[in-house]
This record gives C-alpha cells, structure tokens and sequence, in this order.
C-alpha cells in the first residue's frame, strides 16, 4: 500500500535541499509502503509540492518478496506506474483520477483495505514530533519516524 501524508510545515532555510525563497513555507509528504496488515515497511520523504507518483520508483524497489496488489489513492494514478506494476505481475489497485480520459476500473473490495495504512498513519501521528513536524532537518524528522515505527511494530512482536 501506497499512501503519502502532508506533515506539518517546515521553516525555509532549514536544509539546502529543503530550501525556497524567503516568504515561503516549505511542506513535506511522507510516503509508506507497507504490508497486508498496513505495517510500516518502508518511508519516503518528498518535497510537499513534488507529484505523489515520484516516491513510486523509490518505495516499490524495496520489498524483498513482490506483493501480489499494490493498493494507492488516486496521486498514484499513472500510465508509467500502471504499465511498470503489469510488467511485475502486481495487480494495480488505483482509482483513476476524475480527469482521466479514459476511465479505469479498480477492486473497490480490496482498495477498502487500503483503509489499514490510514489508521497506522494515526497511530504514527500519536507522537506529537511527527503530527507537527517539529523536526527542521529531514533527517531527523526520519529518525523520529523510525523510532515511532519501532514503537508500533512492538505491539505486533508481543502479539506473536
């Protein structure tokens, strides 16, 4: 599952990489793959002005076993993501978007478990440091996403 959340806005001048003109705020997505059950695989953090398909690259190439269906909001409705999942033999689980020409059908039994990842996003975002981003650099707004990841993959350890 595919799903990127905005996070709280991010002061200019904090990054090089991160930086804009003096006025602007600076926003950011954060993109999960996860698994079945909506547990937290992988992040990605993008600039919040860049497209969602452009983590699309950088998250699929991470799991080690191939999904058998990729499930992602519409932002991840794209012909090269389409035609690259066909070509792994993942099912696409996309929703076309409402300006598409040509209208695409997607299992709206299954793109309901999508509904996974959004609760583990709430959970994540019980930590404040991530609900409101209070961390500049991005690097350390990743380590805080780390540790509340770990944090919510112990409740799933303990359950085994």
């Amino acid at each position: 599952m595919l799903q990127p959340r905005s996070c709280a806005k991010q002061p200019p001048g904090s990054n090089p990489s991160w930086r804009k003109a003096e006025g602007h705020v600076i926003t950011s997505k954060l993109h999960c793959l996860a698994d079945a059950r909506g547990r937290p695989l992988a992040f990605h953090l993008t600039v919040g002005e860049a497209a969602d398909c452009k983590a699309y690259d950088t998250l699929i190439a991470l799991p080690e076993q191939a999904p058998k269906a990729l499930l992602a909001y519409k932002g991840y409705d794209a012909d090269a993501i389409r035609v690259d999942l066909a070509s792994r033999n993942i099912q696409a689980v996309i929703p076309g978007r409402s300006n598409r020409r040509v209208k695409i059908d997607h299992d709206r039994t299954l793109y309901k478990q999508r509904n996974g990842i959004e609760r583990m996003f709430g959970r994540l975002k019980i930590n404040r440091a991530i609900a409101t981003r209070y961390d500049q650099l991005p690097a350390s707004f990743m380590s805080m996403v780390h540790i509340a990841t770990v944090r919510y993959w112990l409740k799933f350890v303990r359950a085994a």
